[in-house]
């Protein structure tokens, strides 16, 4: 595959498979917040609390893109997008002040 330069503006997110990782951080910060409490660990719990609470957040986010549609989560058929002026993207140089 060639590089053209537009990447970042084509690039298409995994969301389904963001979404299973998200859903298997849950489980698991669920499992370590319940064992850690239980063990008499409220550090290591509330450790896990927290980051049960960014895994649930990223899947709240993670399926309000997937619900938004194609434009976030573009189907197999949907090809990919070609660049805006139809060819590869340079980056300019900054010019040098001072040198000739």
């Amino acid at each position: 595959m060639v590089r053209t330069g537009s990447e970042p503006a084509t690039a298409r997110s995994a969301l389904r498979a963001r979404l299973w990782l998200s859903v298997w951080g849950v489980v698991w910060a669920i499992f370590g917040t319940a064992a850690f409490a239980l063990v008499g660990r409220p550090g290591w719990a509330a450790a896990c609390g927290v980051l049960w609470l960014v895994a649930t957040a990223d899947m709240v986010v993670i399926l309000r893109h997937i619900r938004q549609g194609p434009h976030y989560q573009p189907g197999r058929d949907v090809p990919p997008y070609p660049p805006a002026d139809g060819g590869p993207r340079r980056l300019r140089r900054p010019p040098q002040h001072g040198h000739p």
